[in-house]
Order: C-alpha cells, then structure tokens, then sequence
C-alpha cells in the first residue's frame, strides 16, 4: 500500500464521525475508507416516496445532528452507480429514520433554466463562495455516521423555495414550524 493511500486511511478514520455526529472539520478526505462511501454506513440514491411519504421541514440546530434545512458534506455516488463518487455537499431536507436522513445534493456547476435544479446562490458550505444549485431530481439516503461535517444551515427563505420546488415535483407536503 502506498505512503498516501495510508495516509488517506488515516485520515479517513479519524475524522470517522462517532456516536453519530459528524465531525466539524474542513479536511478533504477522499480515500477508500471516506465516510457515507461503503458498508451500512453508505449515502445511498433512494427512490423517491410518495406524496404522502414524507414531509419537508426546516429545524437546523448546529448540534452536530444532520438536520433539515443544514447542509452537510458526505461521499455521494454517481449516477452510474458504479462505485464511484465525490464528497460533496448536500441539503438535509427531512428525517428518513433514526439513523438516515434525507438529502438533496448540490452542484457549483451552472444549471439556469433548468427544472431539475434550483439555484441557491453561494454561502458558507462552498470555501471558494461559489453560486450553487441544489438537484431536484435524485434523493439520497444518508446515515448519520456517513457524514464528514456540518457545513451550514441554509436561510429559510432560500430553503423554502427548495421545498417549494420538491413539492410540487413530488407531491410533498411541507411541515410548518
């Protein structure tokens, strides 16, 4: 094994969030060993529920939980579904479970006029301030120890139009605080 891939490793394990929270850190980690890349802890592309599946609502609390409304980073696959993938950013946008969250993921590359994509502009969760888009159209299952850290919550209003958005493409419906 070479001297880096060990250190990815390493690296991997000890920012490995425990007991469920993500760890509060701007390392990149992209090693094998990432967390939310593999095992029962992997962010998984989920079929999306029904219309009366699931509810959307913003509760961002920095607690170190992933909670609606915050975006935390994770290793989401590709679309190909073929083991690879990137660790990005995503939108918490409800409780799947005790253990998973539903996300949406985020893209700096531009999407205007696009329905499957909702722009959100830039914030804390992108170091390069980057105007970002939030993907409509994928859903993802990500567990809580899948998780690399809590990036930021996003501002209400700017959520409000991403659950606008999923619920008029889904049917969902949107939880008021």
């Amino acid at each position: 094994m070479s001297f880096l891939r060990r250190l990815g490793s390493v690296l991997a394990r000890a920012l490995r969030p425990s007991g469920g929270a993500p760890v509060s850190s701007s390392a990149r980690v992209t090693g094998v060993d990432s967390p939310g890349r593999s095992g029962l802890t992997a962010t998984r592309a989920v079929q999306p529920p029904s219309a009366r599946g699931l509810t959307i609502a913003y509760a961002p609390m920095r607690d170190g939980d992933a909670d609606a409304g915050e975006i935390v980073w994770t290793w989401v696959p590709y679309e190909e579904n073929d083991g690879r993938g990137k660790d990005r950013p995503v939108l918490v946008i409800a409780q799947q479970d005790a253990e998973h969250v539903y996300a949406v993921r985020l893209t700096s590359t531009p999407h205007q006029g696009s329905r499957d994509f909702v722009p959100l502009g830039a914030g804390e969760w992108d170091p390069q301030r980057r105007p970002s888009w939030v993907d409509i159209e994928q859903l993802y299952s990500v567990h809580v120890r899948g998780l690399r850290r809590e990036a930021s919550a996003l501002p209400h209003d700017r959520f409000a139009v991403v659950a606008a958005a999923l619920r008029q493409r889904y049917g969902w419906r949107i939880s008021a605080r």
